[in-house]
């Protein structure tokens, strides 16, 4: 795509596209647990350490060992404040998890939903224990086991099932009520489709049933939730959305209208002139010769 600035994306992105699975160790590689632009992966985190972490609209204060979830369709951030910090970290696709017969356990657990407790606190005994899964992971990404992934799926469930047993961390900042919070999240999930900067990979999310899904939550109270907070529907939200990067895609590649269609995840050309001439009175070919 020409003229257009891309979006910071994590090293890891390729690498876990292509096999689905990382483990490392955080004090060998500090930088790389801060900060993520793109999270398109599950994330587990063993840290010990001072840190705050913005998850959705709530802030968790921390000072000891933690475990923390991280979902890619949830936004968060992290703040590391003290000095020294250390602990592991496990990243995984979706797809990998889902090669396995346990991942019921990974989309029911409280920690990777909306609403739920990402963060646990850890005795030193938890950790110890936790420890040596991490460590086992580590080792099995870099063996020749023919079935290593299987394993370390295995290891990947035993670590939300202990999780499960553990009571959730008590600090937790709600700054907003529930329909706000749902609000927040959906907005932040549909903006993080964008900008489109392939025709390889259409538009995942393009109704207001299709977020609903990923969010776990009914269509009827995104609906209302949405509407409630920002006086539009979810539904206009996407449209716009939508209809701004289809403006900025005839504006600034060469890309032909039946591949911005595709991008725009339409499912022929005509339903893109369609839409487009519905919300701008013109039609894709017109409105791209007019800024030429």
């Amino acid at each position: 795509m020409k003229d257009k600035v891309k979006r910071t994306v994590s090293d890891f992105n390729s690498e876990l596209k292509l096999k689905g699975f990382r483990a490392f160790q955080i004090e060998q590689d500090t930088n790389e647990t801060r900060t993520y632009s793109r999270k398109e992966f599950y994330k587990i985190c063993l840290t010990t350490g001072k840190s705050k972490i913005h998850y959705s609209d709530k802030t968790f204060e921390q000072e000891g060992t933690i475990l923390f979830f991280g979902n890619p369709h949830i936004p968060y951030s992290w703040e590391t404040i003290s000095s020294t910090y250390a602990g592991y970290t496990i990243l995984f696709s979706e797809e990998f998890f889902k090669n396995s017969e346990r991942s019921e356990s990974l989309q029911q657990s409280s920690f990777f939903k909306i609403g739920g407790t990402p963060v646990l606190k850890i005795t030193e005994e938890q950790r110890d224990f936790l420890n040596t899964l991490f460590q086992k992971m580590i080792a099995e990404q870099e063996s020749d086991y023919l079935y290593k992934d299987e394993l370390i799926r295995n290891y990947i469930s035993l670590i939300i099932h202990e999780s499960l047993k553990l009571e959730p961390a008590e600090n937790m900042d709600q700054n907003q009520n529930a329909a706000s919070r749902l609000t927040s999240v959906f907005l932040e999930l549909l903006e993080r489709q964008f900008p489109i900067e392939t025709t390889d990979h259409p538009l995942q999310l393009k109704s207001a049933q299709e977020f609903a899904k990923s969010l776990n939550v009914h269509v009827n109270y995104l609906n209302r939730s949405v509407k409630e907070i920002t006086g539009k529907s979810t539904t206009s939200h996407i449209t716009e959305r939508i209809l701004t990067e289809a403006k900025a895609l005839l504006q600034h590649t060469d890309w032909n209208i039946s591949e911005i269609a595709f991008a725009l995840g339409f499912d022929y050309p005509t339903y893109f002139n369609n839409f487009f001439k519905k919300q701008t009175g013109t039609n894709p070919k017109a409105f791209r010769s007019a800024e030429v």
